[in-house]
């Protein structure tokens, strides 16, 4: 591979940065604080991410300069000593989950060749849908929610009413949910992470075939770089609060009424996404202690290569930092 490219060499190193960013969260499981989980995973991974063999620039961050101290967008990472690389980090996606003692909740780190991740940071939300392979080429965000459920349960060989479908549990998508349970499928539904939704919406016999609805931007973009690796389709549309966040998008180069496709969200295929259990879930077990031990379970998605490798480890607390 050029080395002037992130490789598989980098993963590996990258993990660390989340596996530190979970650890550093676990005390504040349960209490009911997401932003001192937050910014307890945010200082871990920082801390860890400035090590690693790379000349990153953070492209989806915490925020803008004057509003995140650290991990904000623009800011420069890694030792800058190897490739230049876009980054995208999400401590913990899922603080409320975190705060709340919930399940799936993560820390993320994305990594894609410099300048082909869409800065979408100017509009908040983004519209997605997800799905692994057997729905390329098949459904479309643009198509209403029943006829695409329909086409991937042809595509899939299954019934209609063996469809699941994740969708964020939120009050934009009370229609939506409707569509869906009207249309003969099942939903399952999230009450944050979406992360986690999209990629288990697009893993090879997962518990569910599709995640749609509005989420996060940043999501949107992190969730493409693990697409890329599974093969999957992820189509995205800004979704503007109201016409000063739809005109920023604008001024910021973003197109609205447009669907973005997987190459237009993540140009290439040379992604890295990894991925450590905050909490437990679907995707991942969450940290848990065994006397003087800590364990992490994390998941490494290449785009270039197309796997998903799982790694678990085992932290000697006296060594760890």
């Amino acid at each position: 591979m050029n080395p002037l490219h992130p490789d598989r060499n980098i993963a590996l190193e990258l993990v660390r940065a989340t596996e530190a960013a979970a650890i550093r969260a676990v005390p504040f499981i349960g209490r009911g604080d997401k932003l001192a989980a937050d910014g307890a995973a945010v200082d871990a991974m920082r801390a860890f991410l400035h090590t690693v063999g790379i000349d990153g620039q953070i492209v989806i961050g915490e925020g803008e300069k004057d509003e995140a101290p650290m991990l904000f967008n623009g800011e420069a990472v890694g030792n800058g000593r190897g490739p230049e690389c876009d980054i995208a980090v999400d401590p913990i996606d899922g603080t409320s989950l975190t705060a709340e003692g919930r399940q799936n909740a993560l820390s993320v780190i994305a990594v894609s060749d410099r300048g082909t991740m869409l800065d979408a940071s100017s509009v908040f939300y983004m519209d997605k849908i997800v799905t692994g392979p057997a729905g390329v080429g098949v459904v479309d965000i643009r198509k209403p929610v029943g006829e695409n459920i329909r086409a991937l349960a042809a595509a899939m060989g299954k019934p209609v009413d063996q469809i699941v479908v994740s969708v964020l549990n939120r009050p934009r998508h009370e229609q939506l949910i409707a569509d869906i349970r009207a249309a003969g499928a099942g939903t399952r539904l999230m009450s944050d992470g979406d992360v986690a939704g999209g990629i288990n919406a697009a893993r090879f016999n997962a518990p569910t075939d599709m995640c749609i609805g509005i989420g996060g931007s940043p999501e949107g973009i992190v969730t493409a770089c693990a697409i890329k690796a599974l093969g999957g389709h992820i189509q995205g549309r800004m979704w503007p609060r109201d016409d000063a966040e739809r005109q920023r998008g604008i001024d910021a180069g973003l197109k609205m009424d447009y669907v973005y496709e997987a190459d237009e969200l993540v140009k290439g295929n040379n992604t890295i996404f990894v991925a450590t259990g905050v909490t437990d879930g679907q995707l991942v077990s969450g940290v848990r202690r065994e006397g003087n031990w800590v364990h992490t379970e994390s998941i490494v998605l290449r785009g270039a290569s197309g796997t998903l490798r799982r790694i678990s480890s085992e932290h000697l607390l006296t060594k760890w930092g």
